[in-house]
C-alpha cells in the first residue's frame, strides 16, 4: 500500500483543466534545519516533493524555505523557476517566501521583495510587536498561454506567530502594497497567516468596506459553510485536521475560483510538513 502511494504521488495530477485556468499552490514546508527526528527534511523532503507533484501547480508559494531547501525543490521539481530571499538579509539568510512558477507557462516582468514591517524596503526590519523579521516575495507574470491578458501579480508571506498587532498591520500593509505594485493586475495571495478565520487579521486582508485592492478567500468561496476537519496545521499527524485553518489563498475579484482544497496526504500517518497545503485553480474573467 505505501509503495502504491509513493508510485502515485510521483506522477502528475490528471488535469481537466481549461488552457487558462491557473493551479496556485501554498505550502508552509517546515524550515529544514529543526531538529524533527523522524520528521527531519532529509527524511520527508523526497516525500514532500512528490506532494506538489501530484497536484501539479503552475504556481507554488512556500514558506519556511532555507536556501537549501530552496535549492531541493528545484532539482525536485524540474521545469520551475524561483524567486526568493532571506528574511534575515534579503539575499541567503534565513526562511524564505520562496516563489516557484513555472517557466514554459508564464514570463517573469517584475518582482521583489518587502519586510512586514514600518520600513518594508529594509531588510531584515521588525515592527509592532513581531517577534521575528516577516516578509513578502512578489511577482508580476505574463501568461505566455494569453500573453494579451492582464498580468497576474503573485504575493507570498508568513505572518508572525507571537504578534497579534504585527499580523493585523502586515495584513493592511499587504493591501497597500498591492494597490501600489499590482495596479491593473490579477492578484493572488499566498500564505501561512497564523491566523485563524474571522480574526482580526483575516478581516483586514478581506474586509469588504476597506478600500480597494479587495480579496476574496478562495476555500471559503468553493466551501461557503464551514465544518471540521477544516485544519492546515498538522504537527506532522494525518489525523490533526481539526485546528484552524491559517493557511490561504486570497484572490481578486477578477478570478473565478473553480476549485479549492486542502491537500492531505499521509505515510504510515505521518504528513510531508507540519502544515497541510492549500490549493486552488484559477480562471480569469476579465
Amino acid at each position: 500500500m505505501i509503495a502504491l502511494l509513493s508510485m502515485a504521488l510521483c506522477l502528475p495530477a490528471q488535469r481537466e483543466d481549461r488552457a487558462d485556468d491557473i493551479r496556485v499552490m501554498s505550502f508552509n514546508i517546515r524550515y529544514g534545519s529543526a531538529s524533527d527526528g523522524e520528521n527531519s527534511w532529509d527524511h520527508r523532503k523526497e516525500f514532500l516533493i512528490d506532494s506538489i507533484r501530484a497536484v501539479d501547480p503552475d504556481i507554488l508559494g512556500t514558506q519556511e524555505t532555507l536556501a537549501f531547501q530552496r535549492d531541493d525543490l528545484l532539482r525536485g521539481l524540474p521545469g520551475y523557476e524561483v524567486l526568493a530571499a532571506g528574511r534575515d538579509d534579503g539575499a541567503e539568510a534565513g526562511e524564505m517566501m520562496a516563489l516557484f512558477y513555472k517557466a514554459d507557462r508564464f514570463e517573469r516582468l517584475r518582482g521583489g521583495h518587502f519586510w512586514l514591517s514600518e520600513t518594508p524596503e529594509t531588510a531584515g526590519s521588525t515592527s509592532w510587536d513581531s517577534s521575528l523579521p516577516r516578509m513578502v516575495t512578489w511577482v508580476e507574470l505574463r501568461d505566455l498561454t494569453s500573453p494579451d491578458s492582464r498580468p497576474i501579480a503573485v504575493f507570498n508571506t508568513h505572518f508572525d506567530h507571537r504578534g497579534r498587532v504585527a499580523r493585523v498591520e502586515s495584513a493592511r500593509l499587504i493591501r497597500s502594497k498591492i494597490a501600489e505594485l499590482a495596479s491593473g493586475a490579477l492578484v493572488v495571495v499566498t500564505g501561512d497567516f497564523n491566523a485563524a478565520e474571522g480574526s482580526e487579521p483575516y478581516r483586514a486582508l478581506f474586509d469588504g468596506d476597506a478600500p480597494d485592492p479587495q480579496l476574496i478567500d478562495t476555500y471559503r468561496a468553493v466551501h461557503p459553510e464551514r465544518s471540521a476537519g477544516e485544519g492546515t496545521f498538522s504537527g506532522f499527524r494525518a489525523e490533526d485536521v481539526d485546528g484552524p485553518r491559517i493557511d490561504w489563498i486570497a484572490a481578486s475579484p477578477g478570478w473565478e475560483v473553480r476549485s479549492a482544497t486542502i491537500e492531505r496526504p499521509d505515510r504510515d500517518g505521518r504528513t510531508p510538513s507540519d502544515h497541510f497545503a492549500v490549493t486552488a485553480v484559477l480562471r480569469p474573467v476579465d
